[in-house]
C-alpha cells in the first residue's frame, strides 16, 4: 500500500474507526507503544541518563553482589548505536543524541586511558563514532555546541598515542 493510498483510506474512517485502530496498533506493536509513550511523556533526562549508565557499564560493568570475580568490560560500540538509532526513530533532540554519540568516545577513552587495549578494531570503532557524532553535528547544526568536547576527543587520540590519531586530527581539518 502506497502512502498515498494510506491517505485515502484513512479519509474514509471516521474518527472513533481512527482511534480505534490506533489504540489496537498501541496494544498490538511495541514500538508503536514506545512511541506513543515518548510523545505525551518525553522524559529525555531520564533517557539520557538510563543510556549513559548503560554504555558506561560496557567499559565498567559493576559487579554483582555474592561474586568474587570482576567482571569483563565488553567494550561494544553496538550499544551505543542501539540507542543512537532508537533516539533517532523517536524524534529525541539532536543535543540529546550528539551527546550520547560523544560521551560514547569519552567514556570509551576513559577506559582504554586505564587499560591497554590491543585490539585494532577498538580503534577503528572508536573512529567511527567520531567521525558519525562530527557529521551528525553539523548536519544538525549544532557544531558549535559540542566542537570543544570533539577537540578534546582529538586531543586524548594523541595523548594516548593511539596508532590512528591522524584519522581523527583530519576529520577536524575538514571542520576548520
Amino acid at each position: 500500500m502506497s502512502k498515498r493510498d494510506l491517505k485515502k483510506y484513512l479519509t474514509e474512517l471516521s474518527k472513533e474507526q481512527l482511534e480505534e485502530q490506533i489504540i489496537e496498533l498501541y496494544e498490538k506493536f511495541n514500538p508503536v507503544k514506545v512511541y506513543y509513550d515518548f510523545v505525551f511523556n518525553p522524559k529525555e533526562d531520564k533517557l539520557l541518563q538510563e543510556c549513559k549508565v548503560k554504555i558506561s557499564q560496557e567499559y565498567f560493568p559493576v559487579r554483582k553482589p555474592n561474586t568474587k570475580r570482576k567482571p569483563k568490560a565488553k567494550m561494544r560500540r553496538s550499544v551505543a548505536q542501539k540507542y543512537i538509532k532508537h533516539f533517532i526513530s523517536l524524534g529525541v533532540d539532536s543535543f540529546v543524541i550528539a551527546d550520547i554519540m560523544l560521551y560514547n568516545i569519552e567514556i570509551a577513552q576513559t577506559y582504554s586511558s586505564q587499560n591497554p587495549v590491543k585490539q585494532e578494531l577498538f580503534y577503528k570503532s572508536i573512529f567511527n563514532s567520531f567521525e558519525q557524532a562530527v557529521n551528525f553535528s553539523i548536519s544538525n547544526g549544532i557544531l558549535s555546541e559540542f566542537k570543544e568536547r570533539i577537540f578534546k576527543i582529538q586531543e586524548e587520540t594523541i595523548q594516548q598515542k593511539w596508532k590512528n590519531k591522524y584519522d581523527f586530527e583530519a576529520i577536524l581539518d575538514k571542520i576548520n
